[in-house]
């Protein structure tokens, strides 16, 4: 039993590698659409008192495959991407729920390898701006809703992070995965900082090549 789920995806690699083999666009450039969900929370890097669940948020957007050779190439996209937690902590002994939704262009620069027409390994550095985010605090008070939209027109000020995942190719369609997390925030003047607090998102998205 411990086997099967292994025995499942290399099925379906099989699969995937032999319905694909028709068209192999490994060595085309392609421009496509994607839409699916992110699945995300944060965690506190300090590790304070401060517990969170995650939440799920609409991630759309575009990407374009650039090869370099048939198995290697690189593969940029730009992404509106919603995340956000559910979270509850204590300050000065009072415990509090919060809830943060936050509203991103997410901007990442992968390096691809193609081992074949099914399957591509992506992963590299992503750049997000935060578009707008929206608080909710919750004690024994009552509630406070607290929003900000930021106007971001500085290209430095953004925050950088890592993904990686893979992408299961048939024709046309791409099945893409992703998990991904914050690692610097750079403020726009030359300095960077490590969020106290880092978004980490889990990824599903369907694909069209255009």
């Amino acid at each position: 039993m411990k086997k099967l789920p292994i025995l499942i995806i290399a099925i379906a690699c099989i699969v995937f590698d032999a319905k694909s083999q028709s068209m192999d666009h490994r060595e085309n450039p392609q421009f496509g659409l994607k839409i699916g969900s992110n699945y995300s929370n944060v965690y506190d890097s300090q590790g304070e008192e401060f517990e969170a669940d995650g939440r799920f948020g609409l991630a759309t957007g575009v990407f374009i495959t650039i090869p370099i050779g048939k198995f290697i190439g690189l593969q940029p996209e730009v992404l509106y991407s919603r995340k956000g937690f559910k979270g509850t902590g204590t300050i000065q002994g009072l415990s509090y729920d919060v809830t943060r939704t936050t509203n991103y262009i997410d901007i990442p620069l992968m390096f691809s390898v193609k081992p074949s027409p099914a399957i591509s390994l992506v992963a590299g550095p992503q750049y997000s701006f935060l578009l707008k985010q929206k608080d909710e605090f919750t004690n024994v008070g009552g509630s406070v809703v607290q929003e900000q939209e930021f106007e971001n027109d500085n290209i430095r000020k953004n925050t950088m992070g890592f993904i990686g995942g893979v992408d299961f190719n048939l024709n046309d369609f791409v099945i893409g995965t992703r998990v991904g997390w914050d690692m610097i925030n750079n403020h726009g003047d030359g300095t960077s900082s490590t969020p106290r607090y880092k978004n980490v998102w889990y990824q599903l998205t369907f694909g069209f090549r255009l």
